[in-house]
């Protein structure tokens, strides 16, 4: 994976609490690290596209299904870390955020997180809306792969 088949990433400082006692970072902490990712790639998403503070929220949201996380190398007490995220694809109700970690140019982690979107209030699966797609893939520099449409009949 690439630093440059992102276009999102964001910094992330190692804290005290999140390491053992030889300053490695607990396993457990690097998906928090790719869930802080995705809070600012929300954010970085919503700025691009211009939209303000809670415009858009439609009853709907993405829940997470699935996390594969791959550790190439851990992470120590202090360091500085890139959290690189991106929408790698979109199903009908869902997408696969790819994530990758480095420290400089040192990859420590790859991963993905599977979302669905559905409603708040039953929790039932929803097609994601055209609109939010169209605005991942303007704001993505590899575009999702999306799934093919159903086929009427």
């Amino acid at each position: 994976m690439l630093k440059s088949d992102f276009r999102f990433s964001t910094p992330l400082r190692v804290r005290w609490s999140e390491a053992d006692p030889q300053g490695i970072v607990f396993n457990g902490h690097y998906l928090n690290y790719v869930d802080v990712g995705v809070t600012e790639y929300y954010r970085a998403l919503r700025a691009a596209a211009g939209a303000q503070p809670g415009e858009g929220l439609d009853g709907s949201e993405f829940f997470a299904a699935k996390t594969v996380l791959e550790y190439k190398a851990p992470a120590l007490f202090d360091d500085l870390l890139e959290v690189h995220l991106r929408v790698a694809y979109f199903g009908n109700s869902s997408m696969r955020f790819v994530a990758a970690i480095y420290r400089a140019d040192e990859l420590l982690l790859t991963g993905e997180v599977v979302y669905v979107h559905a409603d708040q209030t039953s929790r039932r699966p929803t097609p994601i809306p055209d609109s939010f797609k169209k605005s991942v893939s303007a704001f993505e520099c590899l575009a999702p792969e999306q799934a093919a449409p159903a086929v009427q009949g």
